[in-house]
């Protein structure tokens, strides 16, 4: 069955021209707040699901500033406005924000916690327990006095505000999921019981979706259908999901250990575990089902999501159908990169978007794009996560850097790549060249490293940054991210970076490799692979295993903008042999005008 994804628009970055709009947009949250008694309000990006990704309903955060990105968080008070975002977006913040009404600061430089500290000491600052898990509670509750709020005083100064989504649910099939769901629930009730904990709160619909098998389309580009459930300890799931959702069809698919309740039973279903322990992940759990949990009786205990590692840990059918859709996903890119080289000059960064999406739109199970396309040149690629509009968008010029980064998702599996490009027809900077191949050499250092069994994200984000530290260059960003099976194009609990949790790197995971260097102004370059964690196929020492990564994505890299001069003969024959990889496994299913492209940009490389 095929998913109907809705496709609602999403907030386009606004220039802040209307002073007026977010002005009145201000006051009118800072009117509920002085009905509500306190003297601030915290305004997140994620919703109640805290996801990446928000349906319309969700966007507050975009609603109230203008700030379109996917990380951020606002605190509102009666005289000041304060945004904070990562490096990814500090950018897009100063370009969307009215400099007079807010301002940025960096997330992990400048913490709310610590602004809180300063700037509300003795002041009441509310919070929705919907839209924040506990852990960001108690670190942020450590500069100001937290209050929680019955109703979202933003969703009343909110008149307009859009309908929650209501696409269908539908099974995945055991083809693609290649466990069926009564499997992976008795596993994850053996971890309950171990425990001694006789339900687990699933706050985080890609666990519901993974665990039951089940996709659908309340997110333009993560195909999730949002809800929320309870799993005991004897397997058996109580599903919390609006009825709507839920056909004869999926409702059979899900069998009888399953059982659904509309989300208003959710409060009554939860105060009949009075007496119980019960499982709360405090990471990714709004605050309100301890509360509940609590004041019924019951015995919260803090603890991981059962399903998040075996999700992250991808069996032999996912990653059959990971490799599946990359190669499909390559022929897409090939055919890209091929219109780019002979037309890209003129067009502009939406037109060069809309044309990957239509080749990807082609292939076989192909549903949606993983993430609105990163399509940026010259100045704009050095956005870290632009996103070309009808305000923004330009002209794709001779002699300058083009950065896109872009996903599918098919049935089978989630791609996300990244590749930067030069239009030519000159020759690209001597400076250009430079920094495009200490990223490049960070890249394939990541792609090629050995390593034991134990080590975590943090541990190896530095192998992609060396050869950059060595210029005395860096990015402000991650180093790669989890990717979900035809779910999230961003997945914990393992991320490569220097702020990522000690949680072990494991077999069957698929983490992004994805260096970069930004010059604001300039230029931005990004190179980005898909890596999927193996056994290494030699263990020399068999008193300590070792892991190794397979590389999935099938892309040429931009021959124009390597410096042959700075690379070792190892690192050239890495791309060589990428290079002959991706002429065998992609060249014969082009058009022969395409092969042929292909053929000369994976051509040894000389000099």
């Amino acid at each position: 069955m095929l998913i109907q994804v809705t496709h609602a628009v999403a907030p386009t970055p606004t220039q802040p021209s209307d002073p007026d709009r977010w002005n009145g947009r201000l006051q009118a949250l800072r009117r509920e707040l002085a009905r509500d008694g306190v003297d601030g309000f915290l305004v997140p990006r994620g919703d109640e699901y805290l996801g990446e990704y928000v349906p319309p309903s969700g966007e507050r955060l975009a609603w109230i500033s203008g700030f379109t990105g996917s990380a951020g968080l606002a605190i509102v008070t009666a005289t000041q406005a304060v945004l904070f975002t990562d490096g990814r977006y500090t950018t897009q913040a100063a370009a969307q924000l009215d400099a007079g009404l807010w301002q940025i600061r960096h997330l992990i430089e400048e913490p709310p916690q610590d602004w809180l500290a300063e700037h509300a000491a003795g002041l009441r600052i509310g919070f929705d327990p919907w839209l924040h898990p506990q852990s960001v509670i108690d670190r942020l509750g450590a500069g100001a006095t937290l209050v929680p709020l019955v109703a979202n005083p933003l969703d009343a100064a909110w008149k307009d505000r859009p309908a929650p989504p209501l696409a269908a649910a539908v099974p995945q099939p055991a083809e693609f999921a290649g466990r069926d769901s009564a499997g992976k629930r008795a596993d994850a009730a053996a971890v309950l019981r171990a425990a001694g904990e006789a339900a687990a709160v699933l706050a985080d619909p890609h666990s519901i979706a993974w665990l039951l098998n089940i996709r659908g389309g309340d997110l333009e580009h993560t195909p999730l259908a949002l809800g929320f459930a309870l799993l005991r300890d004897d397997a058996s799931v109580e599903l919390f999901m609006a009825p709507e959702k839920l056909d004869e069809a999926v409702r059979r698919h899900l069998g009888n250990a399953v059982v659904a309740h509309p989300p208003s039973a959710l409060a009554g279903q939860l105060a009949k575990l009075a007496g119980k322990r019960v499982r709360i992940d405090p990471d990714i759990t709004p605050v309100w089902f301890a509360g509940s949990l609590v004041e019924a009786g019951a015995r919260v205990q803090a603890g991981e999501d059962p399903c998040r590692l075996p999700r992250a840990c991808k069996n032999p059918v996912e990653q059959a159908g990971a490799r599946a859709a990359h190669r499909r996903d390559a022929l897409a890119l090939a055919r890209f990169l091929a219109w780019f080289d002979a037309q890209a000059v003129g067009q502009t960064e939406m037109r060069a978007a809309e044309a990957l999406l239509a080749f990807r739109r082609a292939l076989p199970l192909f549903r949606a794009e993983s993430f609105p396309a990163i399509s940026g040149a010259g100045e704009n690629g050095a956005i870290i996560h632009y996103r070309a509009t009808e305000a923004t968008d330009r002209a794709i010029g001779a002699d300058e850097a083009y950065l896109i980064d872009s996903g599918g998702q098919f049935t089978d599996g989630t791609t996300d790549v990244t590749r930067t490009l030069w239009t030519g027809p000159g020759p690209a900077p001597s400076a250009l060249r430079q920094r495009y191949t200490r990223v490049l050499q960070g890249h394939i250092s990541l792609a090629v490293l050995r390593f034991p069994h134990g080590i975590a994200g943090a541990h190896i984000d530095a192998v992609a940054r060396a050869p950059l530290w060595q210029a005395g260059l860096d990015y402000d960003h991650g180093t790669g991210h989890g990717i979900g099976s035809f779910l999230s194009v961003h997945e914990g609990p393992v991320s490569i970076s220097r702020a990522a949790k000690p949680i072990a790197i494991q077999p069957g995971m698929i983490l992004s490799d994805e260096p970069g260097y930004y010059l604001p102004g300039a230029y931005g370059i990004r190179i980005e692979n898909l890596l999927l964690v193996q056994e290494a196929a030699t263990q020399p020492d068999q008193r300590k295993k070792f892991l190794e990564f397979e590389t999935l994505t099938l892309a040429p890299y931009d021959r124009r903008l390597i410096a042959l001069s700075l690379l070792s003969p190892a690192e050239r024959g890495w791309i060589d042999a990428y290079h002959a990889r991706v002429l065998a496994e992609v060249g014969p299913g082009l058009e022969p005008e395409v092969a042929a492209w292909l053929r000369a940009a994976c051509a040894p490389l000389e000099g």
